[in-house]
């Protein structure tokens, strides 16, 4: 059984028209809901085995206060440019590529894709990865290689504003 975790980023500032897409940063919402939502799955001890988060610095921003929570070292993360400029099936490629070594993996990433993605992967629907809402998603297998479209089941699926 391989299990990941689908993290879109945390609440993004729109307050500079002359930040591009790429370099924005995360707003005070994003920077309080990141580590509020890796502190509830501390909570459910979940420590992922592996990190890769898009390189864009709203996604790698919510990857580092993730891994300030869950003790996990953020030089270790894995950035991957597919994640921000990628559709579905890069996303599929790069789950495929996960060691098999790791039981666990969570991936940050963005909208519309990370949506898409989850809803593929786990055969599922959901309408809309809320900003750093946080998708599990269980895969009966023993290869990471052997992850697939409708290959997965969707466990549960968490959000910031689920709790207030």
């Amino acid at each position: 059984m391989k299990t990941i975790y689908l993290v879109r980023h945390a609440k993004s500032d729109w307050g500079n028209a002359n930040t591009g897409d790429f370099d924005r940063t995360l707003n005070a919402r994003g920077m309080k809901a990141a580590p509020f939502m890796a502190a509830l799955l501390k909570k459910k001890g979940i420590l992922p085995d592996l990190i890769i988060s898009s390189p864009a610095t709203r996604a790698l921003t919510t990857a580092e206060l993730f891994c300030d929570t869950l003790d996990y070292p953020a030089e270790k993360i894995k950035p991957r440019i597919e994640v921000y400029r990628g559709g579905v099936l890069d996303l599929l490629k790069i789950v495929q590529q996960i060691p098999d070594t790791c039981e666990s993996a969570m991936l940050f990433g963005h909208n519309p894709t990370l949506t898409e993605f989850s809803n593929l992967l786990a055969g599922s629907y959901i309408e809309n990865v809320a900003t750093c809402g946080v998708v599990k998603i269980e895969l009966d297998i023993e290869s990471w290689k052997s992850a697939n479209p409708d290959g997965g089941k969707l466990a549960w699926y968490d959000f910031p504003k689920k709790h207030q």
